[in-house]
């Protein structure tokens, strides 16, 4: 396995802190250069770097060593922190953020959620409930070229396709362990074709005490159930707001009033919260 190494920046008096401490770098200090440089560190480097900084700091000789020795350590402890990725924060803490996008929506109709680490079955009940769908139809994740679902449901749509398993998979296995922002597709309907961009924007701390999971912001509302996709649903906001359109009234007894520009993210919370009905007893 290749060594890990990591980048920090340094100021030439920094620099000359450094090979104080670990001679052996000097060929890559860059000492001679007067600005600010890169120096790429190994995880190993870093640690001893780390290490004698904090012991050389209450030693000092002067105010400008001092303050050299206080950014060695802040930039080190960073860049170690950094290399954690999601593990810094114990798994019983951890929250993983998400933005979903309704693909191809103008304006864009999109939600930002929080949740703990949970299945991939459990994420599409999440996306629903913060999206206003209704689980009325079935839905697959496209994740690095895979496609994950029910097998219960995806076998009876289509026997024999390749598939993984969206019951037993979970966000903690198919995010990126440093944390890194990661991108993956979620459909919904496969007759409407909602497809939504689902991007991973890093791991946070769950507040103590705090409830999960949680819509912590969003736009727009979500479209009817089957308005015949983002086409037809354009198609759908059209006629509503054309009071003289033939279709107008057949609309409104379909679907009632309809706010396209409505949105609460206390109410998506709840019911993300309250969940959906296990159709397996339905």
């Amino acid at each position: 396995m290749p060594t890990s190494r990591h980048s920090i920046i340094f100021t030439q008096a920094q620099r000359t802190v450094v090979v104080g401490l670990l001679p052996e770098l000097a060929n890559r200090l860059k000492l001679e250069e007067k600005n600010s440089r890169t120096i790429s560190l190994t995880s190993k480097e870093l640690d001893a770097l780390r290490e004698k900084a904090e012991a050389a700091r209450p030693h000092a000789e002067n105010g400008m060593i001092r303050n050299s020795l206080r950014h060695i350590v802040d930039a080190v402890t960073k860049a170690v922190e950094k290399s954690k990725g999601i593990g810094l924060i114990p798994a019983s803490e951890r929250l993983y953020q998400f933005k979903i996008t309704l693909l191809e929506s103008m304006p864009p109709i999109w939600r930002r959620i929080q949740v703990k680490n949970c299945t991939l079955d459990k994420l599409h009940e999440h996306i629903q409930t913060a999206m206003g769908w209704t689980n009325s139809h079935l839905h697959q994740f496209w994740i690095d070229g895979e496609r994950y679902g029910d097998p219960e449901l995806l076998e009876c749509d289509e026997p024999g396709f390749d598939y993984i398993d969206s019951i037993v998979t979970k966000i903690s296995e198919i995010v990126p362990q440093d944390g890194q922002r990661f991108q993956f597709t979620y459909e919904y309907d496969f007759g409407d074709g909602w497809r939504h961009a689902v991007l991973f924007e890093g791991c946070l701390r769950a507040e103590k005490g705090g409830r999960y999971p949680i819509c912590v912001e969003g736009e727009r509302a979500c479209p009817p159930e089957d308005v015949g996709g983002v086409r037809g649903y354009a198609e759908y906001l059209a006629v509503l707001a054309n009071p003289k359109h033939e279709q107008r009234e057949e609309m409104l007894q379909w679907r009632g009033p309809f706010d396209a520009e409505k949105f609460d993210s206390e109410k998506a919370t709840k019911m993300m919260r309250r969940g959906l009905p296990d159709w397996r007893q339905m």
